[in-house]
């Protein structure tokens, strides 16, 4: 690898770095994965807002598939 390749590989790292610190600053609750995967979704034109529409859905999703969960198990 050339020395720019890595230069930009090392730029990388570190955007993805500070994304991550941010997004845990702001209690997102995304992991590294998620997070890199919602970084390549955009990159490839899907609307910010939308994604973050749609994850919040899927966590509404979740806890409603929990809380039933929780109550079959009590009765």
């Amino acid at each position: 690898m050339t020395s720019e390749k890595n230069a930009q590989i090392g730029q990388a790292r570190e955007a993805f770095q500070l994304l991550y610190q941010i997004s845990q600053l702001l209690n997102t609750g995304l992991d590294a994965e998620t997070l890199r995967i919602c970084i390549q979704l955009c990159e490839l034109g899907v609307n910010p807002d939308t994604l973050a529409l749609v994850i919040k859905e899927i966590r509404k999703m979740g806890d409603t598939s929990a809380q039933n969960k929780q109550t079959n198990l009590q009765l």
